[in-house]
């Protein structure tokens, strides 16, 4: 596979009035079928995320997912600078695990390692040493090849936070806690909101010539945000803001392909929003030819990303919010990013 530099449809109708992109459907329901943490509510998600009903239930993913797709849900493009290449690995239905490599030394880690065997063969193709695994938080579609990995490569590293049951987790870590590997630097941001331990973590572009590279788990999608299954609206607004102080160079890899989605519903609300409208374009054939949509950068989020855009008038009009006299601004956004959340989660594209 060859490395490229990161580069930078409109559905302007009412829900259901036919103006969504070819093969993209509106569906009034609370029913959300790509997201497996919910089918029904927090019932399961307790079970999933507590019991080893989850790991079996994530057992049963992974074989569905490398019989349906037994090259990857989509066809990634590795990223070079010179010194560090990042490889996304497209595991599960829809999940991203990065390959992040020192290609001086030839050292690497792994952010997310879903399924360990399209991991693995990753790392063999590449012909690297496994140093350490960065888990963003420990539900399993984000952590479940931790064990396995670990028992190949006997002198790797996990890394996480000890809020969360990481499996196989050695090297609990801070908020802001920088580690190194190789001529890697990688800085650990608590975000917590989707779990109480979520975190995310921050490749320091500068030694490479390269805007900082973000790798959000299930913080921040193109377009999206995670569900806040252990978080306020007030506790994701606090974390999404600290995501957003990196800078709009930063290049965004998510841990999920669900932009096409995610731009859809984005244009639900904001009807005239032109850089929405090309952005989803672009996503629509980029998923056409089941091609990645990833990285986008946070410049690029703050202008469709309706999560990040709390601030935005034209989207609380659009809400029908308007800030109460004497209200807190954040109190305000929180309330506005609640709202988008309850819209998102009456949603469903198929």
């Amino acid at each position: 596979q060859s490395c490229h530099r990161p580069a930078g449809q409109r559905a302007s109708q009412e829900p259901g009035s036919g103006g969504l992109p070819e093969g993209v459907e509106y569906i009034p329901t609370r029913k959300k079928g790509k997201n497996p943490m919910k089918p029904v509510g927090v019932a399961w998600y307790s079970l999933y995320a507590r019991t080893r009903l989850g790991y079996l239930f994530y057992q049963r993913q992974v074989k569905k997912a490398r019989e349906r797709y037994p090259h990857g849900h989509s066809v990634p493009q590795p990223y070079c600078f010179p010194g560090v290449k990042i490889l996304p690995i497209p595991v599960l239905s829809n999940n991203y695990s990065y390959l992040v490599i020192d290609t001086g030394s030839g050292q690497a880690a792994v952010i997310d390692p879903s399924d360990p065997l399209a991991v693995q063969a990753a790392i063999e193709e590449e012909e690297v040493i496994l140093e350490a695994i960065f888990c963003t938080h420990k539900h399993w579609d984000h952590s479940g090849g931790n064990e396995a990995l670990c028992q190949k490569h006997n002198s790797c590293t996990v890394y996480g936070s000890a809020l969360d049951a990481i499996p196989q987790l050695t090297n609990p870590l801070a908020d802001r806690e920088k580690v190194s590997v190789g001529c890697l630097t990688f800085e650990a941001l608590a975000t917590p909101g989707h779990t109480v331990g979520h975190m995310v973590y921050v490749l320091d572009g500068a030694p490479f010539g390269s805007p900082p590279c973000l790798f959000s788990g299930d913080l921040l999608f193109l377009a999206g945000c995670g569900e806040p299954f252990e978080g306020s609206p007030e506790t994701m607004l606090a974390s999404l803001d600290v995501a957003m102080g990196l800078g709009e160079d930063t290049l965004l890899w998510p841990g999920h392909e669900y932009a096409l989605e995610c731009l859809t519903f984005a244009s639900l609300l904001e009807l005239d929003n032109s850089a929405l409208e090309q952005k989803l374009q672009w996503a629509v054939q980029q998923r056409q030819e089941k091609r990645s949509t990833c990285p986008s950068t946070l410049g690029e989020e703050l202008t469709y990303n309706p999560f990040l855009r709390t601030h935005r008038l034209e989207l609380q009009e659009a809400l029908g919010l308007w800030q109460g006299a004497g209200e807190d601004p954040d109190a305000f956004r929180a309330r506005v990013l609640k709202e988008v959340r309850r819209r998102k989660d009456l949603y469903q594209a198929t």
